[in-house]
């Protein structure tokens, strides 16, 4: 059961936001092209599930080491130098998504705070601002896996995970 969730968490979970962009925005466009009419609660859920469907999608990004780098450099270094790269890589945005997840919880304190609601929705903010510590939360998690995998790799000799390729 972990193992399925583990390989498809994000698939799922990006699925549902980007289906929920994608209908509501076909409702929308018909309610305003055909019937002249438009709600502002259908822009927010547009709006939020964009931030949703970014922040998870960056996890993802992650978990696949998908995110864009100049990676000129690893087709000249052995494996074990390569291998050192990604964890030192792996390293740096480990600290920068912990940074990220104690800031993005001072935000998400202040408007649990004074209760701060959406325009359209009437929903608290706090739902929506929690795209980016579940987004970074997501990513530490990846991270921590990457890191596991990479020192495995490195201390065995083994060729590094280099992610799936877009281009060759």
């Amino acid at each position: 059961m972990f193992d399925i969730i583990n390989r498809n968490a994000e698939r799922w979970a990006l699925l549902v936001f980007y289906a929920m962009l994608v209908v509501t925005m076909a409702v929308e466009v018909v309610r305003r092209e055909v019937f002249s009419f438009s709600s502002i609660w259908g822009e927010e859920v547009v709006r939020y599930a964009f931030i949703y469907l970014a922040w998870i999608g960056a996890a993802a990004a992650v978990r696949e080491r998908a995110h864009i780098r100049i990676d000129v450099l690893y087709n000249y270094v052995g494996q074990r130098t390569k291998a050192a790269l990604y964890i030192f890589g792996d390293l740096v945005m480990l600290a920068i998504a912990l940074l990220a997840v104690r800031w993005s919880f001072e935000t998400l304190s202040v408007s649990w705070t004074f209760g701060s609601v959406s325009h359209g929705l009437r929903i608290s903010m706090v739902w929506f601002l929690a795209a980016v510590p579940i987004g970074f939360s997501l990513m530490i998690f990846r991270l921590i896996q990457s890191l596991r995998r990479d020192i495995g790799d490195f201390i065995s000799g083994r060729p590094v995970f280099e992610g799936t390729k877009l281009f060759d």
